[in-house]
């Protein structure tokens, strides 16, 4: 079947249809990943990034200079065993090393395992509004997104997404705290859908703001995968540990699990700056832990400051908080950009905003009190 195209007057002619390769279908209709945008230099105008959930704070002392240490070697490829970074792991969280599997980020291990475990005419399971990064994932392995509505305050409806599970499903995917709408799932509520899940399906539990949850009834997932072998806890460094340039993640699974998701992933893939600044960041985690209350504590300034206003963020238990704009979302987004400060906004339904330098999450307060001032 041939493509007709049609100019619009005053656009450029447009380009003939490709006579070459062209790729799978799939990945054709993949929406493309859109990161939090930086703020644009103004005259003036102090500007904040509270767009993508990073870390305020600067590498903690002595991580540089691993960083730094490791650069020196760059003529070398990286370690692609992870050694070091697996045997540290090992240590901290008391699993033996072949549980583990690392990549350039949790999102690209992500990757790997529905690599390992899907194709088409499977199904993976997950909440929405969830990570954006979730339908891009399963689609470039052929499979098939089932995405369960988020219940009214932005949690996971664990009920449904139990029920959306069939033969076909593989992976579900549980989001804790969710990105981006913040609630976390309690440890009960979790074992309890765990206790459904047919044995033939791999429950990853996305653990990146785990850190920061100061929940009543939090669960571990590495914890929970001791007992239950199809249970994948999924963490990364680029969140509380600050290293989101350095794009270093891992899950931690049983041997057979971590083994295939090692063997879907890109050789050489976590450079050797990366694997020293984590090594070096596991070393100095009391301290890591000291700046992660400070930006809890934050964080509970902000949302009872929003309240305050009149605004309903839902429960936040990550390093950002949300607010369900519906329409108003774009308004918001703009309102704010020119104040100076850049959100992350999901069209119609709301905008993500990141805890982040104290200066930069006032400036935010006052964006949100004239904006609920004028009933926009």
């Amino acid at each position: 079947m041939s493509t007709e195209f049609v100019p619009v007057i005053g656009d450029p002619e447009p380009s003939p249809p490709p006579s070459g390769p062209r790729p799978r279908a799939t990945v054709r209709d993949i929406p493309a990943y859109v990161p939090g945008r930086p703020p644009a230099p103004r005259a003036g105008v102090t500007t904040y990034k509270l767009s993508s959930n990073e870390n305020p704070n600067g590498p903690l002392p002595g991580v540089l200079e691993a960083a730094v240490e490791a650069a020196g070697r760059m003529n070398r490829y990286p370690d692609m065993g992870c050694t070091e970074l697996y045997a540290a792991l090992g240590a901290r969280l008391d699993v033996p090393t072949d549980h583990l599997a690392a990549g350039t980020g949790s999102v690209a291990v992500l990757y790997h395992l529905l690599q390992a475990y899907c194709e088409t005419g499977d199904e993976v399971v997950y909440a929405w509004r969830s990570f954006e990064a979730y339908p891009i994932a399963v689609s470039v392995t052929g499979a098939t997104s089932v995405q369960v509505p988020l219940t009214a305050d932005g949690r996971h409806d664990l009920d449904a997404m139990a029920a959306a599970v069939t033969d076909r499903t593989k992976v579900v995917v549980v989001c804790s705290p969710n990105n981006p709408t913040g609630p976390a799932v309690g440890r009960a509520e979790l074992e309890a859908f765990l206790d459904r899940m047919p044995p033939h399906v791999l429950v990853v539990l996305d653990e990146a703001y785990r850190e920061f949850v100061r929940a009543a009834d939090p669960f571990d997932g590495v914890e929970l995968h001791r007992s239950r072998p199809t249970v994948v806890a999924m963490r990364t460094f680029a969140k509380a540990y600050g290293l989101a340039g350095l794009r270093v993640g891992y899950l931690v699974a049983h041997p057979e699990v971590a083994a295939a998701v090692r063997t879907c992933a890109l050789p050489f893939g976590v450079s050797s700056v990366a694997q020293a600044a984590a090594v070096a960041s596991l070393e100095r985690e009391s301290e890591l832990l000291e700046r992660v209350e400070g930006i809890v504590g934050e964080r509970g300034r902000v949302v009872e400051a929003l309240r305050a206003q009149g605004h309903t963020p839902p429960d936040a238990q990550g390093n950002f908080v949300w607010l369900p704009l519906g329409e108003r979302t774009a308004d918001f987004a703009a309102t704010a950009e020119r104040a100076g400060v850049m959100v992350r906004p999901f069209a119609g339904e709301g905008v993500r905003v990141s805890i982040g330098e104290p200066a930069g999450n006032d400036v935010l307060l006052g964006v949100t009190r004239d904006f609920a001032a004028l009933g926009r």
